[in-house]
């Protein structure tokens, strides 16, 4: 296995954003993996999904979004942030010419990954994983932040705790539902965080992830 810290250019306004790329050994695809709004690509989280990933063979691309690569705790602003992911999209295809490429995202990185997929009809990307879509503000239930996946045109998947604040499992199923590409796997006691008592979530989160992508790619 593989691990590289890497710079990715943005734009001349944006700059660049540092990046850690993980190739295991027979590398059969690879996550650009955008973190979440409250914690950087070097949270617990994004570590310990990535290096799991990497021994089932699926190698990832993990990045700071701008806020975070500054120090501050304000998330970007959905243009600036798409931005970025379509940055460290294009990277990865240069990196890895010929591997399947996949975006995904913890929260927040997951929907700004599925807003640029669909404005940007990126044929390279075989599909998208939600690592918590974060569908509603906490208290706040609704179903606005769905409607741009409508235009999404590759496979989708939706891993969600059943006791997530941010996406009340009766409506991320009916968001779902009506979208013919996406697939949701929802996980008993598991919170945004993915945090269930004390078992450890992310073999599961892993096991899906390679699972699905298998399926996808075979289709």
């Amino acid at each position: 296995m593989k691990e590289k810290d890497l710079k990715i250019d943005v734009s001349a306004s944006i700059g660049s954003v540092t990046s850690i790329s993980i190739e295991p050994k027979g590398m059969k695809s690879l996550l650009v993996l955008a973190h979440g709004a409250g914690a950087g690509m070097q949270h617990i989280f994004m570590e310990s999904l990535s290096h799991k990933l990497a021994e089932r063979s699926i190698g990832t691309l993990r990045f700071n979004f701008p806020f975070t690569e500054n120090g501050k705790k304000r998330p970007d602003p959905a243009p600036i942030a798409e931005k970025t992911v379509s940055a460290v999209l294009d990277r990865a295809r240069e990196l890895y010419p010929g591997v399947a490429i996949f975006a995904s995202g913890k929260s927040f990185g997951g929907r700004m990954s599925s807003h640029v997929l669909s404005k940007d009809k990126a044929t390279f990307v075989k599909g998208i994983i939600f690592y918590g879509f974060p569908l509603h503000a906490a208290g706040q239930p609704s179903v606005s932040r769905a409607d741009h996946l409508k235009s999404i045109t590759v496979p989708m998947l939706f891993l969600q705790g059943t006791r997530d604040a941010l996406a009340q499992l009766p409506l991320i199923q009916q968001v779902t539902g009506e979208l013919p590409l996406a697939k949701l796997v929802a996980f008993e006691g598991a919170d945004h965080s993915f945090k269930a008592g004390k078992k450890d979530i992310i073999p599961d989160l892993v096991e899906t992830t390679a699972s699905w992508t298998t399926t996808v790619l075979d289709s």
